[in-house]
């Protein structure tokens, strides 16, 4: 079976992200088994070895990013983004009954957390129907990161433990 990680960067910290939890993943699934994609390359129809869905954005506004959010981002030094992301993603995929969903964001750290990409991501894909987990937030230090220390680290426990979950709810 295979962990799809879908995801969208715009500064690379986002996708640094991923790639750990992925790294984590495949530390108990094996290499094969788990494959990342930015969300405008995902497909709308998940492959039927897809066993676990794992979904992480950056924090814009206290949600996901959308067209104005990534000009924004553009225009504060961002590589070109995608002209779609993880919002739109969501928005088309069909996600097949009984699949594990996991989410994850980048936020700037703050003392209260009001709105996350993460938990924005999970309750639009629980009105389609998915059983979803919210999971963390990786920290950046600023809107171009970089990376708050350990965070590629606790990514990786993430992934480890995602794949572990994911290993005895099958069994």
């Amino acid at each position: 079976m295979t962990a799809l990680i879908v995801t969208e960067s715009l500064f690379g910290n986002t996708l640094a992200i991923a790639e750990a939890i992925g790294a984590g993943l495949a530390e108990v699934r094996g290499r094969g088994q788990v494959r990342l994609v930015h969300a405008s390359e995902a497909p709308d129809a998940l492959p039927d070895d897809v066993d676990l869905l794992v979904v992480g954005a950056p924090t814009h506004t206290l949600s996901l990013p959308n067209a104005g959010s990534r000009r924004h981002a553009a225009r504060e030094g961002a590589p070109e983004a995608a002209p779609s992301g993880v919002r739109e993603w969501i928005a088309a995929v069909e996600i097949p009954p009984g699949l594990r969903v996991a989410t994850f964001d980048t936020s700037i750290h703050t003392r209260i957390q009001l709105g996350t990409a993460a938990r924005a991501a999970a309750g639009t894909l629980r009105r389609r129907g998915a059983d979803t987990t919210v999971g963390p937030s990786f920290w950046v230090t600023g809107m171009e990161g970089p990376l708050a220390d350990g965070e590629l680290g606790r990514a990786t426990a993430w992934g480890r433990t995602l794949a572990g979950a994911a290993a005895s709810a099958g069994a």
